[in-house]
């Protein structure tokens, strides 16, 4: 990211106002564009420059130059190592990475193998992904990677598998409707992988509680309750996240096998699921993505006890508290 390159300047955080609904989404379709994967380390080396000149003041304006200077490195370069992600985990392919896994575990008539193998490969990408971008001043041990892999292939295989044993045994449903319920099981095991995903990764945050500050950006001190709030809200964004791939695409689907795909080609039917899909997430995913802002306020009040009655270096009472919800 941007973040990476040092400087006295503050940068500001998107050309976007990230308070607003629309504003987030904007933000989140723009450091997901694609079309930042044909970004070569010549432009790297270009934008760092210009966000250089910007964080020691030689830049007094953002320029269009800038802003597309800071996209290349948003979606590009990791913020703590300024090194760049390997190109199938970053943010600017994550569309296209995901679409691979997802046309997998979507694919009608999967067998006990298949639906093993796309959740696993599902929760490799993720894994990966994660892995890829992690914070890097508070890395996760080998011991704790594993783990969190592990349960999150577990959750989703069992779920899958489990969920459709059990779909063709339910009783006083007709047939189509059991078809749709079929086609939301790979749904249902990614909804909850990525729910325990959540929580495992992030268990110390609760536990411990997280920082929270005051306008200024000073610390006020730590929060379980904010935890709770920040691990919780991520855990709803990944249902949110995955909803409109993973539910519409198989529902239009049932539609058009009954109709225009009628008697078509597997091939024929595995494109249209392909198109379905691609359709859903170049659209849906920003609007999903932007659904909880990145920074979160809270009253203090709604706090510890003890963070009760601070007041900021002023002097002043503090009234509302941020934190980073994280992802």
């Amino acid at each position: 990211m941007a973040s990476s390159v040092p400087g006295p300047i503050d940068l500001p955080e998107s050309r976007y106002d990230l308070s607003t609904y629309w504003g987030r989404i904007r933000h989140c379709a723009e450091i997901s564009d694609p079309t930042m994967l044909l970004t070569t380390e010549k432009d790297l080396a270009h934008a760092k420059e210009i966000i250089s000149a910007y964080r020691h003041g030689e830049l007094k304006e953002t320029t269009p130059e800038f802003w597309r200077a800071k996209k290349q490195l948003d979606s590009t370069v990791h913020p703590d190592t300024g090194k760049t992600v390997l190109l199938p985990f970053r943010m600017s392919s994550n569309v296209l990475s995901n679409l691979v896994v997802t046309v997998g575990m979507l694919t009608p008539g999967l067998g006990t193998a298949g639906t093993v193998f796309w959740q696993w490969a599902n929760q490799s990408l993720n894994v990966a992904v994660n892995s890829a971008n992690a914070n890097k001043s508070h890395p996760m041990s080998t011991s704790q990677l594993l783990t969190n892999y592990a349960a999150a292939v577990t959750a989703s295989c069992g779920v899958a598998l489990g969920l459709n044993n059990l779909v063709p045994r339910l009783k006083n449903i007709s047939p189509h409707s059991k078809l749709i319920l079929g086609r939301l099981v790979p749904f249902a095991a990614v909804v909850s992988a990525g729910i325990v995903n959540v929580f495992l990764m992030r268990g110390n945050e609760i536990r411990k509680g997280i920082s929270v500050f005051d306008s200024n950006g000073d610390e006020v001190g730590k929060s379980k309750k904010a935890a709770f709030m920040a691990v919780g809200e991520t855990a709803l964004s990944r249902v949110i996240n995955a909803t409109p791939t993973m539910v519409i695409p198989p529902l239009i689907l049932v539609r058009l096998q009954r109709s225009v795909l009628k008697g078509k080609s597997l091939g024929v039917q595995t494109l249209a699921n392909l198109g379905l899909i691609s359709v859903t997430m170049f659209s849906a995913l920003p609007f999903a993505l932007g659904i909880f802002p990145q920074r979160q306020a809270i009253h203090l009040n709604k706090l510890e006890p003890e963070l009760h009655g601070k007041k900021d270096k002023d002097g002043k009472p503090i009234e509302k508290v941020y934190f980073n919800r994280g992802i």
